[in-house]
């Protein structure tokens, strides 16, 4: 095990160090044990590296906030190796990281395996409702719905202690981590970018996976230019751990047929030509001056395509979507000057983070009475962190500030909107 700086990787390191080098990344809630099945076959042929998420498996608490940033920590990591290309596998959020890593260190990765994966996890609003309950009840949910999620009935009935197994992964997780984890999530989607992936890639999924199944392994197959689709019967969202010989040589077939120069050195940035310009010959006149236009200044940025997108990132999609298609025709500038200037001017700026700017929302709403646009404001400010011990606070203050009759009707609509947030999704 490693002692891993805030920028890098807890990991582990099997197989001959002069072989090519083959990274394994986990799913979210498990740690690199998830591929104790694989490593006897796969380390015979190549150097695997295995990681945990932060906060995982005992790493260090130190949250990242974006599937890029984890990316980032994964090639930093690799860089105090001296691993400069590799093939690489990951499962579910790891087959995100895999992606990220395709689309923006493409000269580093060889080959792609993406399992239980998907170019956009869910909604956005699943995972920030995820991170709410967490917040509110701590990992226990989490743990407890861990193996209906992960494996297939039969195994479940079959493997009492690797189900045991899997619920204690999860509840020894750091909660902090986990959220933060959801939220990277809740914000990853290449859809667009699949294009663009140029390394080949096998898309491997489980028959029975209710997370990411099969669908969404056609959607990543349909957008790769160079994938193939291997769908692995009797096997759910974690088919490396129920049908490991399956994905055993999956895996050993797809990497084998790569060519991954464990020296290779990541080339440079090529630079741009420099075009000479000849001097003019003797005789000649001199070039013209080419009229520079003037600016008054910077343009402004419309700030409307920022807004939506923060608007859409604390209200969340469903929300937001609804109130849109309510005001497509009479409504649709005053919708649009609300994205553009409430959201795209005030809720962007640096000067106070999401959370007091729920509260101060929050406490204005209440205090105006303004009844309608609380619930969706209570739910953004569980997601933005605010816990419902804060909310019951913030009620207490504004009944003594702003009136008990006030207070108590916004009471009625919050902790409806508390209930409905944190309670577990059977």
């Amino acid at each position: 095990m490693s002692e891993t700086p805030t920028n890098t990787l807890q990991y582990r390191l099997d197989g001959p160090e002069d072989a090519p080098v083959l990274i394994l990344g986990p799913s979210l809630g498990t740690t690199w044990h998830m591929w104790d099945r694989q490593i006897p076959e796969l380390s015979e042929q190549w150097r695997v590296v295995r990681f945990d998420l932060p906060g995982h498996g005992g790493a260090p608490a130190e949250p990242a906030s974006s599937v890029a940033e984890l990316g980032d920590r994964l090639l930093a990591t690799l860089d105090e190796l001296g691993v400069q290309r590799f093939g690489y596998a990951g499962c579910s959020i790891g087959g995100a990281i895999g992606l990220d890593l395709a689309l923006r260190a493409p000269q580093r990765v060889a080959s792609l395996a993406l399992v239980s994966a998907s170019p956009r996890f869910g909604t956005a609003d699943e995972f920030r409702q995820r991170g709410v309950i967490v917040r509110t009840h701590g990992l226990d949910p989490m743990a407890r719905s861990a193996p209906e999620q992960w494996f297939t009935p039969g195994f479940a009935g079959a493997q009492p202690a690797i189900v045991e197994w899997a619920v204690q992964m999860v509840r020894t997780t750091d909660a902090a981590s986990y959220i933060a984890a959801c939220e990277a999530l809740a914000a990853f989607d290449v859809r667009e970018a699949l294009g663009s992936v140029g390394v080949p890639a096998l898309v491997l999924v489980g028959s029975e996976d209710q997370v990411t199944g099969p669908a969404e392994a056609r959607t990543l197959v349909a957008g790769i230019a160079d994938a193939r689709l291997a769908v692995v019967p009797g096997a759910s969202h974690l088919a490396p751990v129920e049908q490991p010989a399956a994905v055993t040589d999956l895996l050993v077939q797809h990497f084998a047929g790569t060519a991954i120069d464990p020296l290779a050195a990541v080339p440079a940035a090529v630079p741009a030509p420099v075009v000479p310009v000849p001097a003019p010959a003797a005789g000649d006149a001199p070039a013209p001056e080419v009229p520079v236009a003037e600016t008054s200044g910077p343009v402004r940025p419309d700030p409307y395509d920022t807004g939506l997108k923060l608007r859409r990132e604390v209200l969340g999609d469903a929300h937001v979507d609804r109130v849109l298609d309510e005001g497509a025709a009479f409504a649709a500038d005053f919708q649009g000057l609300v994205t553009r200037y409430a959201w795209g001017e005030v809720w962007s700026r640096d000067g106070l983070d999401r959370r007091l700017r729920s509260t101060v929302t929050l406490t204005a709403l209440i205090a105006g009475g303004h009844l309608d646009d609380l619930a969706g404001h209570t739910r953004a400010a569980l997601r933005n962190g605010l816990t419902p011990d804060e909310l019951k606070e913030i009620l207490m203050h504004t009944g003594v500030y702003c009136g008990l009759p006030a207070a108590n009707a916004a009471l009625r609509v919050m902790q409806d909107v508390v209930r409905e947030e944190t309670t577990p999704r059977a």
